[in-house]
């Protein structure tokens, strides 16, 4: 146990100025800080930056995501608990073996989770940040994630096309006119990329939808988060994009889902086919 939690008073110190900066889980935090720092100095810079502005999961260097600690390099979109329940819909239909795709992958935590829970599966992730794919690069290495940098589809191998049985994609989905309304901690310290959907929040949905059908295999799904306002919306986008669609939603996580299945042969039925 760091030397820094062994100090109540310290600790304690740390945990009022955090509370007068406007943290709401200051003595959580404080904690948090206490056991990531190495020296008093070092806690003492740590609880600063926090003080300033910047998320903790960027001032500790990761985030809990799905019972997992996934590295969140300074820039990098932090994982929201929310998106666990993107994860949750993904595994109830993954098999063991599934090539899986994470788009605008950030951090790489989807990706991560699912293949912690899943097991063994083919897991390819893509951003258009260097960043992000540096991070996500260290957070998939132990599934054997392969990631790549580039615009959605674009930097994927072409041999993925047709193959994919679960393309994730927690693409940014807040409105334009509506950025200026996030928290600062989001506002000011993650790519603006990572958050802008365009005008109605749907415009990088749109794009993911119109080219899934060249990549999911017969029976493959897309999975998407979305507002609860955007659904409707959103499952009209996938089924003019030729998906069988529906929404999905979780009160307690505040999360909704859009779920797109490629028509044709289930998985099961295909694999079969193959051994034949």
């Amino acid at each position: 146990m760091n030397s820094n939690e062994r100090s109540p008073d310290f600790t304690f110190s740390i945990a009022a100025k955090l509370r007068a900066a406007g943290c709401v889980f200051a003595e959580d935090e404080a904690r948090l800080l206490a056991a990531a720092a190495r020296t008093p100095d070092e806690l003492a810079a740590m609880a600063d930056r926090r003080a300033s502005g910047l998320p903790l999961e960027h001032v500790v260097g990761w985030a809990a995501f799905c019972g997992l600690r996934i590295a969140v390099d300074p820039g990098v979109f932090v994982p929201r608990r929310r998106s666990e329940f993107l994860v949750r819909q993904a595994a109830a239909v993954a098999r063991p073996g599934d090539v899986v795709v994470d788009l605008c992958c950030g951090s790489g935590a989807l990706g991560a989770a699912l293949a912690a829970a899943v097991g063994r599966v083919e897991l390819h992730a893509a951003d258009i940040d260097p960043a992000s794919v540096r991070c996500a690069r260290r957070n998939v290495a132990s599934a054997g994630g392969r990631v790549y940098e580039g615009d959605l589809y674009a930097p994927l191998p072409a041999a993925l096309r047709g193959r994919v049985d679960l393309l994730l994609a927690n693409a940014p989905y807040v409105p334009t006119g509506a950025i200026g309304l996030l928290p600062a901690e989001a506002r000011l310290h993650e790519a603006a990329a990572a958050l802008d959907g365009g005008a109605d929040g749907l415009d990088v949905h749109r794009r993911v939808a119109a080219d899934a059908a060249q990549w999911l295999a017969p029976g493959g799904r897309l999975l998407i988060e979305v507002g609860e306002r955007q659904a409707l919306q959103a499952v009209g986008i996938f089924e003019r994009s030729g998906l069988l669609a529906r929404a999905v939603r979780c009160d307690e996580l505040d999360a909704t889902v859009v779920i797109g299945t490629m028509p044709g042969a289930d998985r099961a039925t295909r694999r079969h086919r193959d051994r034949e």
